[in-house]
């Protein structure tokens, strides 16, 4: 088993299924790149074209580079207003799942707290 050298992680939740995939990020600049290439294997994965992205209005989500590839594959970008988490539950709660998720398995495992990611990986 490899540690995974993380700090971040990238939730994408399909609004239809509430499948999730999780994505784990060195820093959130990594976040436009790993989106665009989620967005193509999602669409060739389930066959369908993607019509609406909806993300919380962190400026990783909100930059130039997403908003061509938007524009240019016909996507909506939908943002949440500022400080309401209630615009995002399902993600919210998702987030919150896996966390504590990661932390119980860790605690009951006593493993260190800084392999998080491996937690959530499996």
């Amino acid at each position: 088993m490899t540690i995974i050298t993380r700090r971040y992680v990238l939730v994408i939740v399909d609004d239809y299924s509430r499948y999730t995939w999780v994505i784990f990020l060195r820093s959130k600049d990594e976040a436009p790149e790993e989106i665009k290439t989620s967005l193509e294997k999602i669409t060739v994965l389930l066959q369908a074209s993607v019509i609406i992205v909806r993300t919380d209005n962190g400026t990783k989500f909100k930059n130039q580079v997403l908003q061509e590839y938007f524009n240019s594959v016909g996507i909506s970008h939908q943002a949440s207003s500022v400080r309401t988490a209630q615009q995002n539950g399902v993600l919210e709660r998702r987030n919150r799942t896996l966390v504590e998720a990661a932390r119980t398995m860790l605690i009951f495992s006593r493993a260190p707290l800084f392999l998080w990611a491996e937690a959530i990986h499996v």
